[in-house]
């Protein structure tokens, strides 16, 4: 039994009309969720033994818009990082929330389970540098190296055992000028399901939903949504029947492209398998706990 976790940066639960690009019923991943035209506040939630959809909150009872920083050290620890500075912040994660992140993390928690985590996310090198130089590094890479787990790099793109952060690896081919090929959206389906069979927890990230809430941008919205409903279609058909798969976001914000902030919609949260541990998730600092219960089987 393993569960793999998907992290969509920046999605929330908004109003059903033309500037919510999520509520599609061409994106066929989040509509058999819902059973409905993708996701929005219309939309019942949906709590069954193997399926469930909720529109969880990400305010945690702070005032001001939602962060990636504080928003991504709560999904991540299931402590309230915001109550903790008194704020939200990002989108790096602040001084005073980063020992949450160094010691007490989802994959230190899974590890002391005896379980083996994953972050399958690569990086090229060009990221490694800057990060050292200003030793600044995201959520997601700061709990990966504070649980002494590497960091996947161009080696392993190539190999197939890691996922680029647009999924095809298009941006790396033309952006970054390096020697991968470009891949189909299922292709990073199938490297997640295999790694789903070597270890217990797979993470997934994937941030161009908040790029494209940030800028507006309806046409590079229902682009990468496209890729990224067919890379989660491919898991959701592939996935073993005792797997779990698990979905949510840090913030609102793609939802709604009125604006180019960040939003207090509460954010969706995705189970296909093992979703009675969810039933009682209603924030986004529940989820590891939720998720940790799936651990202990």
């Amino acid at each position: 039994m393993a569960l793999c976790f998907i992290f969509i940066d920046g999605i929330g639960v908004g109003e059903r009309n033309p500037l919510n690009p999520l509520s599609n019923g061409d994106i066929k991943s989040f509509s058999h969720f819902t059973a409905s035209n993708g996701f929005d506040t219309l939309c019942d939630e949906r709590v069954e033994e193997n399926i469930l959809f909720k529109k969880i909150d990400a305010n945690l009872g702070v005032d001001g818009l939602p962060q990636s920083g504080t928003g991504q050290t709560t999904l991540f620890t299931g402590e309230n990082a915001p109550k903790v500075i008194g704020k939200h912040f990002g989108p790096y994660p602040h001084s005073g929330i980063k020992p949450l992140l160094r010691e007490k993390s989802l994959f230190h928690k899974v590890m002391d389970l005896g379980k083996k985590p994953h972050f399958i996310n690569a990086y090229p090198d060009i990221f490694f540098k800057r990060s050292k130089k200003r030793d600044r590094w995201s959520c997601t890479t700061l709990m990966t190296k504070s649980a002494g787990l590497r960091l996947n790099r161009i080696k392993d793109v190539i190999n197939g055992n890691a996922i680029t952060a647009e999924i095809t690896q298009s941006v790396w081919r033309s952006r970054l000028n390096l020697d991968v090929p470009e891949i189909v959206p299922e292709e990073a389906s199938e490297r997640a399901l295999r790694s789903l069979k070597k270890h217990d927890l797979v993470l997934y990230e994937y941030y161009l939903t908040d790029k494209a809430g940030h800028e507006q941008n309806r046409d590079m919205a229902d682009q990468i949504l496209t890729v990224l409903d067919q890379f989660i279609w491919g898991i959701m058909q592939g996935l073993s029947p005792d797997d779990t798969l698990v979905i949510t976001s840090d913030h609102g914000n793609l939802e709604d492209l009125s604006v180019k902030t960040h939003t207090r919609n509460p954010v969706p949260l995705f189970v296909m398998g093992q979703a009675n541990d969810f039933q009682s998730v209603h924030s986004i600092q529940d989820v590891t706990p939720a998720i940790l219960d799936v651990m202990k089987g």
